[in-house]
């Protein structure tokens, strides 16, 4: 699933191309795509059609584009893509929604292989989406507060992977970026969070920001197709993971052949020399 360095990439390429762009059609043509609009498909094009989108925001995985007082708001699952092309050319098989402008322009087209991502318009959530409010801040929002979540971190009893991937504690971290930020930090994935000490919640967070910032100017990781920006472009950061999908190769720092573990039904990479247990 994309994480924030890849929505965040997404979100700066859907503001180069829809900001003040007026929407001519809007076209479901999958309406699994739009199945959180629970008003259905036929209203969702009628709510945006005819109507401004006024740039584009993120808090952590989520998108949404701000029209007039309310929001088209979007998750792009496991496979979701948000491309903007010439509207002459082909139509995949794979596109779900279709969104033509009134300049005649770039088309936008929301292209979703798996259909696990959604669009629905949200009333009165320009600001901040009713339906996305209770995602905590990322570390690059204003509002995100470092100190407080290494309070909240010491005080929690699980394991640093899960808190990292708690979306009510911090967003935009899946399980490529919080297995980086760990090694980087020294952790072990395990670790439980009461055990941390002051200067390891620093070091951890300021490992989460380092990894998040390098992975955006790389433009994201792709490990296939699925996951490209509004062009198309495939985001290059897989060539500096240090541990994610390394099973068996020489970690970066130390030469022990990464280890891969069970997590929820994933994996968690770690070095064993690097990241001791406890």
């Amino acid at each position: 699933m994309p994480e924030l360095p890849e929505v965040e990439t997404v979100r700066r390429g859907l503001e180069r191309h829809v900001l003040g762009r007026t929407v001519d059609t809007v076209r479901v043509l999958h309406p699994r795509a739009v199945r959180r609009h629970l008003a259905g498909p036929e209203e969702f094009c009628s709510a945006l059609e005819g109507r401004e989108l006024d740039g584009a925001r993120r808090r952590g995985k989520y998108l949404w584009m701000p029209v007039g007082e309310d929001a088209l708001l979007a998750h792009l699952g496991m496979s979701g893509q948000l491309l903007v092309g010439e509207p002459e050319r082909p139509l995949s098989p794979h596109v779900r929604i279709w969104f033509t402008f009134q300049d005649a322009g770039p088309d936008l087209r929301f292209t979703d292989q798996r259909t696990f991502g959604h669009m629905c318009v949200v009333p009165d959530g320009a600001e901040l989406p009713a339906p996305i409010a209770h995602i905590a801040p990322d570390p690059f929002e204003p509002a995100f507060d470092p100190a407080a979540l290494a309070r909240r971190l010491r005080g929690r009893r699980t394991g640093l992977k899960r808190a990292l991937l708690d979306q009510s504690m911090i967003s935009g971290i899946g399980n490529i970026y919080a297995d980086e930020a760990l090694w980087r930090a020294r952790l072990h994935w395990a670790r439980p969070t009461e055990t941390l000490n002051g200067p390891e919640a620093s070091r951890l967070l300021a490992a989460v920001r380092e990894v998040l910032g390098e992975a955006l100017e790389a433009g994201g990781t792709t490990f296939d197709s699925l996951y490209v920006n509004v062009n198309g472009e495939s985001g290059y950061f897989e060539r500096s993971l240090a541990v994610y999908g390394r099973e068996g190769r020489p970690c970066r720092r130390c030469g022990t052949p990464v280890r891969r573990d069970p997590f929820m039904n994933r994996s968690a990479y770690s070095c064993p020399r690097c990241q001791p247990r406890f």
